[in-house]
């Protein structure tokens, strides 16, 4: 839904929902959306997020009626496709993803292929007047960037998918954009390692002249096309586990010319003093299906841990004013969960500085982990969560949960 005041389109990630493949997706399309879009949205367009693993990809891409089914739905219920979330390649939901969320990476023809699949899916199925954006890994994961060849088979691909993008645009008159969203244990998890990947690397003169060659582009047009198609999400979660001032975070990004393409809204497990009892409690959140990289801020120092397990195993059971945040996506709405505190003050910073100075003409919210979040703390089914999440973050940009 567009908010107005150019604070942009509003919705919730559709990773939430079982969608591994097209049976999975079209049921949780036609299941859920129509439900939350009755009650945040009933007399509005509705925005919609998809979630494209490889697997629908690659049957809608076989399958001219099929997609034409999926436009047809959304156009019929007052719905429009705005951006598509194509970082998990293969499946999310119901087995270990782990470290294989990341692959294939962005060094591989894989990755690249598979979002340029993504990419015409999305100049097909989007209404006009929308340039849909894809969620992207933050090129691959930290422990397998091995050297600076990796880095750049990374700026290859990505100039290969840009130039898609180009041509996409030429054929289609359609503009589908690519953002790269920095995650804690991946190449880019800080903004200042985010700001030197895009300054030095893509946007550097022989990466410009790359895709110049390939699309037939002059060098100039070549970097405003790379400043415009290509460019970050900006997750509030991600960044806050890393003890980031969001705000001067995003302000940054901005001073460097890199375009937050997705303002997303997530938050993040906060311990502001670990202590035993804590420590134990932790152990709840522990599912064998994700990664939740915790890091750890003792006497200014930060230690970064994997996971869970990682952090437990090296805590001494001290209680030393040490504060650990870890990357387990709670409801944006809780200040608390259970013993714990939440990252929300974060959101609340970054609702304030989007309010003031709009960075994203995309805000979504991403809590995914419904499924493997403690039962205690669920609150009603998965509608209302996501209906509650939507008018929270609503009612702090605008003052108003009504459309």
């Amino acid at each position: 839904m567009d908010l107005g005041a150019g604070l942009g389109h509003l919705s919730y990630s559709t990773l939430v929902h079982p969608a591994d493949n097209w049976t999975q997706l079209w049921d949780s399309i036609t299941r859920y959306l129509p439900a939350v879009k009755e009650r945040v949205s009933p007399d509005k367009p509705f925005a919609v997020s998809l979630r494209l693993a490889n697997r629908t990809v690659e049957e809608l891409t076989a399958g001219p009626a099929e997609r034409a089914k999926l436009k047809a739905f959304f156009d019929d219920r007052d719905m429009y496709v705005y951006t598509a979330n194509a970082f998990p390649y293969g499946p999310f939901k119901g087995e270990p993803v782990k470290a294989q969320v990341y692959e294939p990476d962005w060094r591989t023809d894989e990755r690249a292929e598979y979002t340029m699949k993504v990419a015409d899916i999305l100049a097909e199925v989007a209404p006009p007047g929308v340039a849909p954006s894809i969620q992207t890994p933050p090129l691959g994961f930290k422990p397998r960037v091995t050297g600076p060849d990796v880095v750049q088979a990374y700026t290859n691909q990505v100039i290969r998918v840009v130039a898609h993008l180009v041509g996409l645009e030429r054929r289609t008159g359609r503009t589908v954009t690519l953002a790269i969203e920095p995650e804690p244990a991946c190449f880019l998890e800080l903004t200042t390692e985010t700001i030197d990947y895009f300054t030095n690397h893509l946007y550097a003169p022989a990466a410009v002249k790359d895709l110049a060659a390939k699309t037939g582009l002059s060098v100039v047009e070549a970097e405003r096309t790379l400043r415009r198609q290509f460019g970050t999400v900006y997750d509030v979660c991600h960044q806050a586990v890393e003890f980031e001032d969001v705000a001067q975070s995003m302000n940054d990004l901005g001073k460097a010319g890199i375009p937050i393409l997705k303002f997303q809204i997530a938050s993040a497990l906060r311990i502001p003093d670990v202590d035993p009892e804590k420590a134990a409690a932790l152990k709840a959140f522990d599912d064998p299906v994700y990664f939740h990289q915790t890091i750890e801020k003792l006497n200014g120092a930060l230690t970064h841990y994997l996971d869970i397990p990682n952090a437990l195993a090296a805590y001494g059971g001290e209680d030393d004013g040490r504060e650990w945040r870890t990357h387990f996506h709670v409801p944006v709405f809780l200040e608390d969960v259970g013993v714990f505190k939440t990252t929300r003050p974060d959101i609340e910073a970054a609702l304030r500085y989007h309010k003031a100075n709009p960075v994203s003409d995309q805000v979504e919210i991403e809590t995914y982990t419904w499924d493997v979040l403690p039962e205690e703390f669920k609150t009603g089914d998965i509608v209302d969560y996501v209906v509650r999440e939507l008018e929270w973050v609503r009612t702090g940009l605008t003052g108003s949960k009504a459309t």
